[in-house]
């Protein structure tokens, strides 16, 4: 079994702003650490704290960058590439949407956008070997979300087809991260062709199981599709490499469900909340990482439709700090045993 889960850390995506100390990275990273984390998750898609062509670029800005994070008494957890992961598999009915998540040079133009996406997760792979880290975290993207629940009928061979080009698309920048050492963590979530266990697989399959197709895991996710993400870590913890620690809460009625009406976060039946405030079993879940030997970080994912995320922020250090398990090397009974004795085995079994 390997050793302690490390953390607490946090994704700074949802924090970074114009106003100290969320607009630069020595000020963002103390005050992270005043507040207990031990990590940082840096979103390569902002500019305000991380410059990623210069990072793929130049070792000396990597070098600074640890320094800057030392000096506040933080590590680099992982770098996200959500946004651009995103823009490597886009359906035309999110075209306009997801512009925005790209510089205005190739909005309006699909094949510049998904260029420019894999350019930039491609140098997400090289600066992260450059950091010194082993993993990555990103998302899919998808061709077939918008046939999730179809009517008409999808025709066959539909799914088969996104998959095959998802993989095709995927498979050359899983290369490189593979020459850097570095996995990515694909954050498994609704709006992503890969949304749960079993698309996750369909995946996997198309990319011939590709090593560094890797998962990051994040429960609130699954408990608002109504999955089982406990049995989830059981079924895929080998796969497992990075965890966003996010709570969430389904509360259906009989207006909505999980679909939740269209509303707005607050009204809907499953929204996300600060930690602890959800109803996700998070002493379940670090107890299967630990069980299943999960040892890196766990990061804070804050997304609340409530609670504010200066709060949110100050409540989830030690909350996490409060869940992370240190893992025995000792059995409970073994004040109770003895030396081995083939002997005295083979009389307790009644065999002399």
């Amino acid at each position: 079994m390997a050793g302690l889960i490390k953390g607490p850390a946090i994704f700074l995506a949802q924090f970074a702003g114009d106003d100290a100390p969320f607009n630069s990275l020595p000020a963002i990273a103390k005050w992270a650490a005043d507040l207990g984390y031990k990590g940082i998750q840096i979103p390569t898609f902002d500019n305000r704290l991380f410059d990623l062509d210069k990072a793929a670029e130049s070792e000396t800005y990597c070098d600074e960058v640890k320094g800057i994070c030392a000096d506040a008494g933080v590590e680099i957890t992982e770098l996200s590439t959500h946004l651009q992961g995103q823009l490597v598999a886009v359906h035309p009915a999110y075209d306009l949407a997801f512009d925005g998540f790209a510089p205005s040079q190739v909005h309006g133009n699909p094949k510049a956008r998904q260029a420019w996406a894999v350019d930039q997760m491609k140098k997400a792979a090289i600066a992260s070997k450059r950091l010194g880290l082993t993993a990555s975290v990103s998302f899919t993207g998808s061709l077939a979300f918008p046939y999730l629940y179809p009517w008409p009928q999808r025709p066959a061979g539909l799914i088969e087809e996104a998959f095959k080009e998802l993989a095709a698309r995927w498979k050359p920048i899983l290369d490189v991260y593979d020459e850097n050492g570095v996995d990515v963590g694909y954050e498994i979530h609704p709006g992503e062709d890969v949304f749960d266990g079993a698309t996750f697989e369909m995946f996997l399959e198309a990319l011939g199981g590709h090593a560094r197709c890797q998962i990051n895991y994040d429960p609130s996710h699954f408990l608002l599709q109504q999955l089982d993400y406990l049995a989830f870590i059981d079924i895929y913890h080998e796969r497992i490499c990075a965890y966003h620690v996010k709570d969430a809460e389904f509360n259906p009625d009989g207006r909505q469900g999980v679909y939740s009406g269209y509303q707005g976060w607050v009204n809907r039946a499953g929204r996300f909340r600060s930690l602890g405030d959800g109803q996700v079993d998070f002493s379940g879940i670090f107890s299967k990482l630990a069980q299943h030997g999960y040892d890196s970080w766990a990061v804070l994912e804050w997304e609340c439709c409530l609670k504010s995320p200066e709060q949110g922020a100050a409540e989830g250090a030690p909350f996490i700090e409060h869940h992370i398990i240190e893992v025995t090397d000792k059995a409970f009974d073994d004040f109770a045993g003895g030396e081995t004795d083939q002997e005295q085995i083979r009389k307790m079994l009644g065999l002399s």
